[in-house]
Formats: C-alpha cells, sequence, structure tokens
C-alpha cells in the first residue's frame, strides 16, 4: 500500500475512501537560464578536474623531494669529528727493573793457609775493615822472619862500607890512597846500600802477605755467603767473574743503598736527565712509593735492543726492599713544549707515511700527513702536520680519500 508521501512531486486527493495521486508537472528553465548553465558547466568541471589533479600531483611531489633527499643523506655518509687535545706535560713511564746492591764483591784469600777461626756468619752486617777469619800460616811467619834478619845483615854491610867509603875520601885528599881505590870503596858502599833496600823491601811484601793472616770487609755491608769453617785449607787467589766463584770465602752486599738498572726505550732516552722524578713500586708493599733517583745512565743506545742503559738509586736504609727483588721504575718524562694528541683510532697508516683526516668548512674531506710524537698507549701525540682547529674524522675508513663530501657528527675535543 502505498503510504501519502510516497512521490514528493505528487498531490493526493481523497475520494471517498481512496486517495488518488495527482500528477503535476516540474516547471521548465527559462531558455536564458539554460544558456547560462550550458557556459558554467565546462568551467565547473576543469575546476573539478583541477583539484583532482592538485590533490593527486602534491603527495608525488613531497614523496619525491623525500626520497631525493634520502638518497643525498645515504651518499655523504655521517663520520664522527673530534678536536685535537693538548698533550700532557709530563707522562709516566712504567718500566720493569730488579733492585741490585749499590756495591756487593767476593772476598779471598790472599795468602795460603789454614782457617783459625771466622767471626762473620750469612746476615751479618759488617763494616768496612771489619775482621771476618783469621788464616793460620806458619811458614809465612818464618820467611818474614828471615827476611828480617837479611835485611839486618845488609844494614850491618851497608855501614861497614858507607864508613870506609868516607875514610878512603879523606886518605884521597892527602894523596895516601890512589884515586881508583877511593872509587872502588865508594862502588861498594853504593853497591850495599841497592842490597839493603831490597832486602827492606822483601821485608815490607812478606809483612803484607802476613797482614792477608786477618780476612777483613772492604766495606760496610751485609754477609750474604760464606764458605769457610775451622780447619779448612784456603789457598791465595781465586777466579772472579764466575757465578760461584772458585776458593771464595765470603760474599758482601751493600743494601743500604740499592741500584735498579733498567733499559729506557729509544723514543724516550731523550728525556731522561738526572734530575728525573722517578719512584719503585713492588707488590709486597701495594699502594707504596719508594722515592729513588736517577744516578747515571750510559747516554748511548745499544744497537742490539735501541735502548739505553740507566741505573736508579734508592735510599734502603730501613731495610724494606731486599735485593734482587723485581719492582716496577715509575720514571716521570717531561717536555716543556706539548704538542696536540689524537686516539690511535684517528690515525690512517698509508703509503707516504702516517695521516689524518679531517672535514673542512665545504663538507670535504682533507687529508693530512702527520709525525707521531711520544706514544701514550691509546693516544699519540702529534708533533707536527695539525692544527688545534682541524676537525678530524674519528674511525675513518680505509677507502676515504681526499674531496669526499660527508656528514660531520661533533662528538667534542679527542
Amino acid at each position: 500500500m502505498n503510504t501519502p508521501d510516497a512521490h514528493p512531486e505528487c498531490e493526493r486527493a481523497v475520494t471517498g475512501r481512496a486517495l488518488v495521486p495527482v500528477v503535476r508537472a516540474r516547471p521548465q528553465p527559462a531558455r536564458g537560464q539554460k544558456s547560462a548553465l550550458r557556459r558554467r558547466l565546462p568551467i565547473a568541471l576543469a575546476g573539478i578536474a583541477a583539484a583532482l589533479l592538485i590533490v593527486g600531483i602534491v603527495p608525488r611531489l613531497r614523496a619525491s623531494a623525500a626520497l631525493t633527499a634520502q638518497v643525498a643523506a645515504q651518499r655523504a655518509p655521517v663520520v664522527d669529528v673530534i678536536s685535537p687535545g693538548h698533550a700532557p706535560a709530563s707522562r709516566e713511564l712504567l718500566l720493569p727493573g730488579a733492585v741490585m746492591p749499590y756495591a756487593e764483591a767476593s772476598v779471598y784469600a790472599r795468602t795460603s793457609g789454614y782457617i783459625r777461626r771466622w767471626s762473620a756468619d750469612i746476615g751479618t752486617h759488617v763494616t768496612a775493615g771489619q775482621v771476618l777469619a783469621i788464616i793460620e800460616t806458619p811458614e809465612l811467619d818464618a820467611q818474614l822472619q828471615q827476611a828480617r834478619a837479611d835485611a839486618a845483615t845488609a844494614l850491618a854491610n851497608y855501614n861497614y862500607a858507607t864508613s870506609t867509603s868516607q875514610r878512603w875520601q879523606q886518605m884521597l885528599q892527602t894523596q895516601s890512597v890512589a884515586q881508583q881505590d877511593a872509587d872502588t870503596k865508594t862502588a861498594d858502599m853504593q853497591a850495599k846500600r841497592a842490597i839493603l833496600a831490597s832486602a827492606q823491601a822483601n821485608v815490607a811484601r812478606l809483612a803484607e802477605m802476613v797482614s792477608y793472616e786477618k780476612v777483613t770487609a772492604p766495606f760496610d755491608g751485609v754477609v750474604t755467603v760464606r764458605n769457610v769453617d775451622v780447619g779448612a785449607l784456603v789457598t791465595a787467589g781465586g777466579t772472579p767473574g764466575l757465578a760461584t766463584p772458585a776458593n771464595e770465602l765470603f760474599h758482601i752486599a751493600q743494601a743500604d743503598v740499592l741500584r735498579t738498572v733498567t733499559d729506557i726505550p729509544q723514543d724516550d732516552a731523550s728525556f731522561i736527565t738526572t734530575g728525573t722524578s722517578v719512584y719503585l713500586t713492588t707488590q709486597q708493599y701495594p699502594g707504596r712509593r719508594f722515592p729513588a733517583r736517577v744516578a747515571r745512565s750510559s747516554d748511548v743506545i745499544d744497537p742490539s735492543s735501541r735502548t739505553m742503559r740507566v741505573e736508579v738509586d734508592v735510599d734502603n736504609r730501613n731495610g724494606a726492599l731486599r735485593a734482587g727483588a723485581y719492582v716496577q721504575v715509575h720514571l716521570a718524562l717531561d717536555t716543556a713544549h706539548p704538542a696536540l694528541e689524537l686516539p690511535v683510532s684517528a690515525l690512517l697508516f698509508r703509503p707516504k707515511g702516517v695521516t689524518v683526516a679531517v672535514v673542512g668548512n665545504d663538507s670535504k674531506v682533507a687529508l693530512k700527513s702527520v709525525t707521531i710524537g711520544r706514544d701514550f698507549g691509546t693516544y699519540v701525540e702529534i708533533a707536527t702536520g695539525l692544527n688545534a682547529s682541524d676537525r678530524v674524522i674519528d674511525n675513518p675508513g680505509d677507502a676515504i680519500t681526499a674531496g669526499t663530501v660527508v656528514q660531520a657528527h661533533n662528538t667534542g675535543a679527542r
């Protein structure tokens, strides 16, 4: 059943009980209005087409611009740049070393005989001239007595010859004797004087040998080796220079001052002087420093190791260090004019030498040849070829070349 609103253009008439639709004709536009509509329709269609065109092209243009920017960014790689820092004026050089006695000596017998007694054992602190042992040499004592008797005989003969020569000279003045006889007596007196001098020298020699019956310490120190016992036969002399010298009676070491020998690398040798600050450390005393001083150096580079031998003296009057112990030598290397420094990761090793890559104001890479100075481990001093204002690329690739356009990302100073 149709409702009264079934068609908006129809009017309904009521006839009895039924509704009868009445259809009316639509109003027709005038002829002038039709012409205006015909003129506006192309313009509207053109506007709609332009709007649709704009809506479709603008996103495409934006996407193309973004893609172009992304491609350009991929073509210009991003690099981390750093500014060179100032190298420290002083740095520490750590080297291994072993402390040794300032002086040590093997004590031998200078005369042969039997040990009568000894008075210094291992660990005994002795002073210079202190008696360590006494050797019994009866044969040598007898030789000294004989030499003294011979010297007395020679002295008597010389005195007699002297008086005889004087008398003959007096008689020569009165022409009582011939000149030849007087000269003979003078020559005899001079010969007797030479014999006396020889006898006296022999006495001195044997007396000196007898004095060696007392074995004494050559300097203040501590006895580290004792190879004698009462009644042991010892012979004069020894074999110095061997690890276990033959006939060694005692070994003495001076331990109140210890000496450390270390080898300085060639690159650091020029910084070492007698005034260089130095201290020692050892694992026996964690955190403790033993002040020392550079006492002497060889001032030459060993061609086999390219190092310079340096001796460091340390005061050990408290006995904290033991001779032969392993220590670490800490040397302070000072320079008056420190240069710039860079991390090792910024260096390029090219056939022409060590090179660094820097970024200019035009974002292009330039390669600079540099000279390395001091080595700090992870950092090195750049002696020449670098300016403080340069922006250096950190971790540059091996394929980087001069003129490459890059995007610099600043990471700060070194």
